[in-house]
């Protein structure tokens, strides 16, 4: 466990090096309540961390994506079940600064003891939700307020010892530069997953690759990648077809199941699994043409029946 809060220098991360690709799940909270019938308010899935019924759910959600890995041979990057435990939500949920770094930490140790118990490499990775609306940007912070909010999660992640950390669903570049200033501060590899809309552009109305360029400019490149998750394919294919240096700084794909928009989803009471084979064969397009693309899972809507027609069409 390393020191907490030591400024040093980033660890290795295996996926940006693995022979294939490394795998993550799908969507956590979609499944639990779609498929699951879980109540999760405030669409928060740490609470489960804190009692055994909880984690046993838990358990056996991520249960069938660690198996996926070991069949096609590949590493699994471990997500912790902390999007919403930062200290917005926390609150809104009853949780207050010392019982909330406590469900961090413990968030950080159940995901070693599963996977630990699961006969794969695993990256373990403490996750960050913006602090408003996923789907939308509304209010700001500015890059300084962002490094001092979400420094609260980075250094319980630093305890608790975690390989890296990634800010999920990020719909405004200055949270990003704030997050990846928090994580350098303590010493943590960040990955900056972006969400986009259907005309590929974030919900703050940022081009995509103007906001990757803000985040490496104001951070000097401290982010070891990026990803896009949380929207279909054909939301940001064709903007990923201009090419460009900032291109290759995308490492992950975690999309939606779903082609509607993030208001046509936030509306909706139904869960849209979407096609998982067709979901398979447009990740094989997308690994075609980004090389570089080294970790692979879903989000909204997936399940492991997406990451696994998606390791069929490109590991199988």
């Amino acid at each position: 466990m390393p020191t907490p809060h030591q400024n040093h220098e980033p660890r290795e991360l295996p996926q940006l090096s693995a022979e294939r690709p490394f795998i993550s799940d799908g969507g956590l909270e979609t499944t639990l309540i779609f498929d699951r019938g879980v109540d999760l308010p405030c669409f928060a899935a740490f609470p489960l961390v804190t009692d055994e019924p909880g984690r046993a759910l838990l358990r056996d959600y991520f249960a069938p994506f660690l198996a996926i890995a070991k069949t096609y041979g590949t590493g699994f990057v471990l997500d912790t079940a902390t999007w919403r435990a930062n200290p917005d939500w926390g609150a809104r949920l009853g949780f207050d600064s010392v019982t909330l770094a406590e469900v961090n930490r413990a968030s950080v140790e159940f995901a070693v003891e599963v996977g630990d118990e699961s006969g794969v490499p695993i990256v373990i990775n403490g996750v960050l939700g913006p602090r408003g609306d996923g789907y939308s940007a509304g209010e700001v912070m500015s890059a300084a307020d962002a490094q001092r909010y979400h420094a609260f999660q980075t250094e319980a992640f630093a305890d608790a010892g975690v390989d890296m950390v990634t800010g999920v669903t990020m719909n405004y570049a200055d949270e990003a530069v704030g997050m990846v200033r928090a994580a350098r501060d303590v010493g943590l590899p960040i990955a900056v997953s972006f969400t986009v809309e259907t005309d590929g552009r974030l919900p703050s109305g940022q081009p995509l690759d103007a906001a990757i360029e803000q985040v490496d400019a104001d951070t000097e490149g401290a982010a070891a990648y990026f990803m896009l998750n949380c929207a279909h394919p054909t939301h940001f294919s064709a903007v990923l077809g201009e090419g460009g240096a900032w291109r290759d700084r995308i490492v992950g794909i975690r999309a939606n199941a779903s082609r509607k928009s993030h208001a046509e989803l936030d509306a909706s009471d139904e869960l849209d699994a979407g096609d998982p084979d067709e979901l398979a064969e447009q990740y094989r397009t997308l690994s075609s043409a980004m090389p570089q693309m080294t970790v692979v899972g879903g989000c909204c809507g997936t399940d492991h029946r997406h990451v696994d027609a998606i390791c069929a069409a490109i590991m199988g």
